[in-house]
């Protein structure tokens, strides 16, 4: 979001504001993320290591899309 939204609009269309408003939200995501792990992780009872993959694939770009694949396709 930061990078495809934000910084063009920062640079190219001069809107520095833009940073704070999707930084923050990039931020409201993240951490709502991380209470979405912690609820999977005590209702449903993740493994901690699942829940640390999880985790993980958060810092990697797209990962959380791989992940969520990878979940549903051993749910299934």
């Amino acid at each position: 979001m930061l990078l495809l939204i934000a910084m063009p609009l920062k640079y190219w269309a001069e809107l520095p504001q833009m940073v704070t408003i999707v930084g923050g939200l990039h931020g409201l995501l993240f951490t709502l993320y991380g209470f979405a792990l912690l609820h999977v992780w005590i209702k449903h009872r993740w493994s901690f290591l699942k829940v640390l993959a999880a985790f993980i694939a958060a810092f990697v770009p797209f990962g959380t899309f791989v992940s969520d694949a990878k979940l549903l396709r051993n749910h299934t």
